[in-house]
């Protein structure tokens, strides 16, 4: 199956300010945050990507097109400007990358996508995201309910701090906000290929609507409950944190052996 990854959102608040990137280029670990993954995926057998590019397209366009190159030994003739290749270190991916335009919404670029995907059911994830969702049960999942699309939900992060005061106003203590109760968008999905009939209709209607609502109505519409490890990655903080996690050794994101 093909994986659509939507990478076309506004530049990277993780990044210096003389070094924008979009943000699904911010590295962690010195890899782009894209990289991370797209390894995840391959992990379950889904080598084929469609990346959604708007903002600074051509940075994504050019890692690459010299993906080969920066993952190998090399050696150069500079007279000749022969390159001999040593020690190949590539990846068994496709990919197609399209520039679905800077100011886009979700639903656009999804839309511009569905050209790609060949008629097939596909994955869905956002580009800023990282988690250790497991592809396979999410698919099985999927298929078993006859759904039309299979959103993935999960608990919030937890990492916000929630004041607690009294009813006066006096402050009382810090506590994280976690509650078992409550679901968010986990940034994944897998989607049949009626569902962009569906969008395509949404779309028309408005086209500032979300791809959930959207399809809110359908009766075959499923949620997948992931309790594993999930988190956006928005701010300097949580890249920070993704990094420790990535020199601790034991990133939960990371599925895959070297």
């Amino acid at each position: 199956m093909k994986t659509i990854i939507l990478a076309g959102g506004l530049p990277s608040t993780l990044i210096e300010e003389d070094e924008k990137l979009p943000k699904p280029m911010a590295e962690i670990g010195g890899r782009p945050m894209l990289w991370h993954i797209m390894k995840q995926y391959s992990y379950y057998g889904c080598n084929d990507f469609i990346i959604c590019t708007g903002y600074k397209g051509e940075v994504i366009k050019d890692y690459f097109m010299n993906f080969y190159i920066y993952q190998s030994d090399i050696t150069v003739n500079l007279q000749s400007n022969e390159v001999q290749v040593h020690r190949k270190q590539t990846e068994d991916w496709e990919v197609s990358i399209i520039d679905t335009g800077r100011d886009a919404s979700v639903l656009e670029r999804l839309l511009q996508a569905s050209e790609y995907t060949e008629g097939e059911p596909v994955f869905v994830s956002y580009g800023d995201c990282l988690s250790n969702i497991d592809i396979n049960k999410l698919l099985t999942y999927h298929r078993e309910r006859g759904a039309l699309a299979t959103f993935v939900v999960a608990h919030p992060t937890g990492r916000n701090e929630v004041l607690s005061i009294d009813l006066e106003g006096n402050y009382q203590e810090i506590r994280q906000f976690k509650t078992q109760d409550a679901w968010v968008n986990a940034c994944s999905m897998v989607l049949e290929p009626e569902a962009f009939e569906k969008l395509r209709a949404g779309m028309k209607k408005s086209k500032a609507i979300s791809v959930i609502d959207c399809l809110a109505g359908e009766i075959t519409v499923q949620t997948y409950q992931h309790d594993g490890f999930w988190s956006p990655v928005e701010t300097i903080r949580d890249k920070t944190w993704m990094e420790t996690l990535w020199a601790s050794g034991n990133a939960p994101w990371k599925v895959w052996e070297d």
